[in-house]
């Protein structure tokens, strides 16, 4: 049984596809006319083990904002339907990466309940490159929004910006791999004792 999602989104301001396989190997094509931020997809499909693909087009002539928001609202919908019934899976996840002098620490449940807690160093520099660093906040609150599951995430100290957001998402990535994974105990054993997820 495969585990892919597929999700199409399409307003006046952005144009999104994203198709995600939870038991990929890490092969990632990602487009979305904003460098830092396909360097982060990318980051989140190689160390998530997920086969992604995300092609945006935006009104980047505005900004950045609506191309990152959109891409993340897109994934979060095409993880949660990848995710099907979460029949079989771990459901929790965490991890802690390190970047250099950064460190983040991320956990998750896959709940079915959308929540996001998320502390970062208040020292960082707004930018990198066409990245407005105040987005990483606002790409969780979409992705968690959309993929209905709670995300704790916790960046204690860093300096460098570039180090901050990305510790982030490698974490992120690591804390959803496991999460998602099928526990081979718990085939055909929905991990909720309330039935549903």
């Amino acid at each position: 049984m495969t585990r892919v999602g597929r999700v199409e989104r399409t307003t006046k301001e952005t144009s999104v596809v994203v198709e995600i396989d939870l038991d990929g190997t890490g092969q990632v094509d990602v487009s979305t006319g904003v460098g830092f931020y396909d360097h982060m997809l990318d980051q989140l499909g190689r160390h998530g083990l997920f086969d992604l693909n995300v092609k945006t087009e935006g009104d980047l002539h505005i900004d950045t904002h609506h191309t990152i928001e959109d891409t993340a609202l897109a994934l979060g919908a095409a993880f949660k339907q990848a995710l099907g019934d979460k029949t079989g899976i771990y459901r929790f996840g965490n991890c802690t990466v390190p970047l250099d002098e950064s460190l983040a620490q991320v956990t998750v449940d896959l709940s079915g309940r959308p929540y996001l807690v998320h502390t970062e160093p208040e020292n960082i520099a707004p930018m990198i490159g066409a990245y407005d660093t105040t987005m990483t906040r606002h790409i969780l609150e979409s992705f968690v929004a959309q993929a209905q599951i709670a995300l704790h995430v916790h960046v204690p100290y860093g300096r460098n910006a570039h180090h901050i957001v990305e510790c982030q998402f490698k974490a992120l990535a690591r804390a959803l791999r496991y999460a998602s994974e099928r526990d081979p105990r718990a085939a055909g054993i929905l991990p909720s004792t309330k039935g549903a997820l």
